[in-house]
C-alpha cells in the first residue's frame, strides 16, 4: 500500500542494531524499509552509555566479533553522510582496574592478548598517570587502546540518515504484528500501518524480539535484562578514559537473574559522567530502585573518591536484550525462510552493531563471511525457545 517499490527487506527495529543491519544492507545495494513502533533510537539505544569494549569480552566468537567491529566502525564512519558524520566518536581507550588481588585482573588480560587483543598491564603509578584521580587502593590496571565510545543516539540516527539517502524508507509509529507467508517463505510484514509487501523481515526488536518472533511463529529466547546508569552534573576533565573495575568481566558474562553491579565511569563531550553499571532479570519492570542507584554511586564513589562531592543530575535505565549463553543471535531462521533475527546483544550492542550488519549483509548476499557465523546461528540449543 506504500509509497516506494517493494523493499527486499523489511527491518523491524530502528535502534543501533537494526540501524547498522538497514545501513549495511542498503550500502550493499539492498533495498530496505525499517519500521519502528517508536522512533529511531527510542528504546535500549537510548539508554546505553555507547561502549565500543574489547577489553570485557572473553575469548571466543563475542570478543572475536567485538574485535572485527571495533574495525567495521572505522569504516561504517567513513560511510555517513558529512552532515550527520558527528556522532562524538571517542577511541579513548580504557583503563581496567583492581582494587585487591591483581592475580585474575592480570590473567584474564593475557588471554585476551593471546586472542590478540592490546593488553597492557600497568602498575599502580601508570594508573595514576592515566587517572590521577582514581582511588590510591588500585593494585594493577590493565591499559586497553582500543576501547572507545560514541554517543548511541546520535550514531544510530546518522546510520538511518544514510538509508535514507540511498533511498531507503525509514518509518515511525509503525508497528510489526507478524509476518506473511507463501509456501514456507515470507512475503510480507503485517502492521499497524497495513501489509508491506517483501522478499526478507529482519527481526531487531532488541529486548523484545522473542516476542516478535514468537508472533511470526519462530520464537527465540532472548530476554529483557534492566540496566541503570547515573549521571553527574557537567565537570571539568576529570576522567579521561573509560574506567571499570576488575569486576565488570563477571558482571557481563554471568547469568544470575539477580541484581549485580559494577563500577563503570567515563565523561561525556558534555563535561557530565556516566556511572554504570546494573543488571538484573526482572522482566519489562520499569521502576526506579532507589537501591540500585545507591549502589552505583557507593561503588562509584570507591574508584573515584572525588565523586562524592558531585550532584548526580539525573538517572535513566532500559533493557537491553539477552540470549541465555551471552551471544548474539545473528543469521537467518531455518524454520522460515525469509525470516532473519539480529538480537542478543545484551549491554554490548552498540559496540556490536557494525559487524553484526555486515554479517547480516554478507549472509543476505551470499557472501563470503568476514567471521565465523556459526556461533550465533538462529538454531542453537539456547536460543530456539520450546
Amino acid at each position: 500500500m506504500h509509497r516506494s517499490a517493494t523493499p527486499d527487506v523489511v527491518v523491524v527495529g530502528a535502534g543501533m542494531v537494526g540501524a547498522a543491519c538497514a545501513e549495511a544492507l542498503s550500502a550493499a545495494g539492498v533495498r530496505v524499509v525499517v519500521i519502528d513502533r517508536d522512533g529511531p533510537a527510542a528504546g535500549t539505544t537510548a539508554s546505553g552509555e555507547g561502549n565500543v569494549l574489547v577489553s570485557d569480552k572473553e575469548p571466543g566468537p563475542e570478543l572475536e566479533l567485538a574485535v572485527a567491529s571495533r574495525a567495521e566502525w572505522e569504516i561504517v564512519r567513513g560511510r555517513l553522510p558529512e552532515w550527520v558524520a558527528d556522532v562524538e566518536w571517542e577511541a579513548k581507550g580504557g583503563v581496567v582496574v583492581a582494587t585487591g588481588d591483581p592475580e585474575p585482573l592480570t590473567a584474564f588480560a593475557a588471554k585476551q592478548r593471546a586472542a590478540g587483543v592490546s593488553a597492557r598491564v600497568i602498575t599502580p603509578a601508570e594508573v595514576f598517570e592515566l587517572e590521577p584521580l582514581v582511588t590510591p587502593r588500585v593494585t594493577v590496571g590493565v591499559h586497553y587502546p582500543d576501547d572507545a565510545q560514541v554517543q548511541p543516539v546520535l550514531a544510530a540516527t546518522a546510520l538511518l540518515a544514510a538509508v535514507r539517502e540511498r533511498g531507503g524508507e525509514v518509518r515511525s509509529g509503525v508497528t510489526a504484528l507478524g509476518i506473511r507467508q507463501s509456501r514456507g517463505r515470507v512475503v510480507g510484514v503485517d502492521t499497524s500501518d497495513g501489509d508491506i509487501a517483501c522478499g526478507a523481515v529482519l527481526n531487531a526488536c532488541g529486548p523484545w524480539a522473542g516476542a516478535f518472533s514468537a508472533a511470526a511463529g519462530a520464537p527465540i529466547e532472548v530476554l529483557p535484562r534492566r540496566g541503570m546508569i547515573l549521571v553527574t552534573a557537567p565537570l571539568p576533565e576529570c576522567v579521561r578514559h573509560k574506567v571499570y573495575d576488575a569486576d565488570y568481566v563477571g558482571a557481563v558474562g554471568s547469568g544470575d537473574a539477580d541484581l549485580q553491579t559494577s563500577t563503570v565511569v567515563e565523561s561525556t563531550r558534555a563535561g557530565t559522567v556516566l556511572i554504570g553499571s546494573s543488571r538484573e532479570r526482572i522482566g519489562f519492570d520499569d521502576a526506579v530502585r532507589v537501591r540500585v542507584l545507591r549502589e552505583l554511586a557507593r561503588k562509584a564513589v570507591g574508584l573515584f573518591p572525588f565523586l562524592g562531592d558531585v550532584p548526580v543530575m539525573r538517572t535513566y535505565g532500559g533493557f537491553r536484550p539477552y540470549a541465555p549463553d551471552h551471544l548474539p543471535v545473528i543469521g537467518p531462521d531455518p524454520r522460515v525462510h525469509g525470516l532473519w533475527h539480529a538480537t542478543g546483544h545484551e549491554g554490548a550492542g552498540i559496540g556490536l552493531a557494525p559487524s553484526t550488519g555486515r554479517l547480516i549483509t554478507e549472509l543476505f548476499l551470499g557472501l563470503s563471511p568476514h567471521l565465523d557465523p556459526l556461533p550465533f546461528r538462529v538454531d542453537r540449543p539456547a536460543v530456539i525457545a520450546a
